[in-house]
């Protein structure tokens, strides 16, 4: 309905995706893993210099525009990342403004580590510790991720879907 209506009124308009609503039911159903201590000591909130890089890497990223949203992102919400020897991220979560994590993304070459999950517990833990619900929203075709925040503890809302348009571009 929605691309017929912005059609009709010539409005320009994509549609991006699907998406999954996962959350947390309570902080007690988040499977988190062990960490050493080194990689403890790597975790830190993302600064607004990262968000160039931040920017590069995500899907909906690469504009003028993206930079600005997570910037502001950086600046204004919990966001945390996992740093390499040199203090770079490699791989990090940030919340959005409506209060979902997201964004979540390791470099090609830090896979495989489990950083993700590192970065998942920890921001589900401070979400919850100052009071507010743990929650993402998944791709549909994203099963990669799916499976890793099931597997983390976080339940599919299975009768909820959206679907992301942008419209006036």
């Amino acid at each position: 309905m929605l691309k017929e209506v912005a059609a009709e009124r010539e409005v320009n308009h994509r549609f991006y995706t699907l998406v999954h609503l996962m959350y947390l039911p309570d902080i007690g159903s988040l499977l988190a893993p062990e960490v050493d201590r080194e990689l403890e000591a790597r975790v830190s909130p993302l600064a607004p210099s990262h968000a160039e890089l931040v920017n590069q890497t995500w899907k909906f990223g690469g504009s003028e525009k993206g930079f600005r949203n997570i910037q502001k992102l950086i600046s204004s919400f919990p966001s945390c990342c996992i740093t390499d020897g040199q203090g770079q991220p490699v791989s990090w979560i940030l919340v959005y403004d409506y209060c979902a994590m997201g964004m979540l993304y390791t470099l090609p070459e830090h896979r495989g580590k489990g950083y993700a999950k590192v970065l998942i517990c920890s921001m589900a833990r401070r979400l919850h510790a100052e009071g507010y619900p743990v929650y993402c929203f998944i791709e549909e075709e994203n099963t990669l991720s799916h499976r890793l925040f099931t597997k983390l503890g976080f339940t599919e809302a299975p009768s909820y879907r959206a679907a992301w348009f942008e419209f006036n571009f």
